[in-house]
């Protein structure tokens, strides 16, 4: 897979975060900058416990950093109050989660149509259609709890992608699956990663999954390392 040479759309600067605990304070990320251009995919690696999760979810705008700059898709992030953030996420971030997040409550066609509908645009034949494209056609109606884990992660991939995001974030995203459905969902991610032009930021302890990204890092003692 070649490197894009797109806008930037995720742009991190000497990032900083920290956690007080019983002990004290707790370095997590120290000094971490990153840029990722649209259509480029990047894996951060780590041990657990290395501050994985942290970064992706500071790098989303789920937290914020004790200290640095961070701007998606053009906008920084410290401009934007916890309403402006949402705005921004719910129009240009995807997430694909470990434990896939799905609403138990709604079938797999509501769990694709939710992102739309909270953005006010038609939903029902776009999210039909990105569930065909994940192959699912034939489980518009199943709830989560009948579907199999390499399914629910395809509808979680459907979801993230049905608004057409700038960027689409990946928390370990085969680490509850099997190795069959690991690698479907591995070769989905990646296909319309290309199809779409978004970037693709995984967090993950798959070697060979982080091998299929243009590039890759490793989070140790709370930096960031080729």
């Amino acid at each position: 897979m070649s490197q894009s040479s797109g806008p930037v759309v995720v742009s991190a600067r000497n990032l900083a975060k920290s956690i007080v605990g019983p002990s004290g304070e707790l370095s997590v990320l120290r000094d971490v900058s990153l840029e990722v251009m649209a259509g480029e995919s990047v894996a951060i690696l780590g041990a657990s416990g290395s501050g994985k999760s942290t970064l992706l979810g500071l790098l989303a705008g789920l937290d914020r950093p004790s200290s640095g700059e961070i701007s998606l898709a053009g906008q920084s992030l410290s401009m934007l109050n916890e309403d402006g953030r949402a705005r921004l996420r719910a129009g240009k971030v995807g997430f694909v989660f470990q434990s896939f997040q799905l609403l138990p409550g709604l079938t797999a066609l509501e769990n694709v149509m939710l992102p739309l509908e909270l953005l006010g645009r038609p939903a029902d034949e776009v999210a039909r259609d990105a569930l065909a494209r994940v192959g699912l056609s034939e489980r518009l109606r199943h709830y989560p709890h009948q579907l199999s884990g390499g399914e629910q992660q395809r509808v979680a991939i459907a979801r993230a992608f049905v608004a057409r995001p700038a960027v689409l974030f990946a928390d370990e995203p085969t680490g509850n699956l099997d190795e069959s459905s690991g690698s479907q969902v591995t070769e989905l991610l990646f296909s319309l990663n290309a199809e779409e032009g978004a970037a693709l930021v995984l967090v993950t302890h798959d070697p060979a999954l982080a091998a299929r990204c243009n590039r890759r890092y490793k989070l140790i003692g709370g930096a960031l390392q080729p």
